[in-house]
């Protein structure tokens, strides 16, 4: 598992990712801006989303407001499945970019994945999302935040590096208050974790502001700081 909850396909979610797609007809197209929400952490909502584009992360909030990052979404994902326990929603879902998303219902969901014989995976598939997600809660409270914020950039470097394999540049452009929502931090110690990153060599900053990671280095420094 990965600690920040990028997603990572198993044989299942790209089964499901393509028959979404091809369910679209019958969803509701909807335009997300930056910052604004798909749903709202106490809402009603019941439906189910694919993200056609953009980026979408999932988070949920202390009584202090502290914010904890449980999964980034991009592209051909799906998110907000966890209405099926019914109740009211106990995240929030929240563009990092402008995003486009398709809304399912999930009644209408639920019927076009029996129709399908996809419900038992289905089962599994949320079954292993809340224990992800119990452990992304984990891991925000027992991991520092230089160590949080090394995993996240080297998630977010499987998940959406370019280039390179061994040392990928994260195609998407991340401000340190990004970063800092990410790690539960503020923005002028993500500035000092990353400097320190750069002096060993183990991140590289281009001239447009995009991340290069050296993936290697960089988990070989955390596994040194967990020794």
């Amino acid at each position: 598992m990965n600690p920040l909850g990028v997603t990572v396909s198993t044989g299942f979610d790209a089964r499901l990712r393509d028959f979404l797609r091809d369910q679209c007809a019958h969803t509701t197209t909807v335009v997300v801006g930056r910052n604004q929400s798909a749903y709202s952490c106490g809402g009603q909502d019941r439906n189910v989303y694919f993200l056609e584009s953009g980026q979408i992360k999932t988070v949920m909030f202390s009584r202090s407001g502290k914010e904890c990052l449980l999964r980034i979404h991009t592209p051909g994902d799906i998110f907000g499945e966890l209405c099926s326990l019914g109740g009211v929603r106990r995240e929030s879902a929240i563009a990092m970019r402008d995003s486009v998303v398709h809304r399912m219902s999930y009644e209408r969901f639920l019927s076009a994945i029996t129709a399908a014989g996809f419900v038992d995976d289905f089962i599994t598939h949320l079954t292993r999302r809340l224990a992800e997600q119990q452990q992304s809660i984990t891991h925000l409270v027992t991991v520092d935040s230089e160590q949080r914020l090394g995993e996240i950039l080297l998630d977010l470097a499987r998940k959406l590096g370019r280039g390179d394999e061994r040392r990928p540049c994260i195609t998407e452009r991340l401000t340190h208050e990004e970063l800092a929502g990410m790690v539960g931090t503020t923005r002028s110690r993500v500035g000092h974790f990353l400097k320190g990153f750069r002096d060993r060599g183990l991140i590289e900053v281009t001239s447009a502001s995009r991340l290069v990671v050296d993936q290697e280095r960089l988990a070989a420094y955390l596994e040194s700081r967990c020794v």
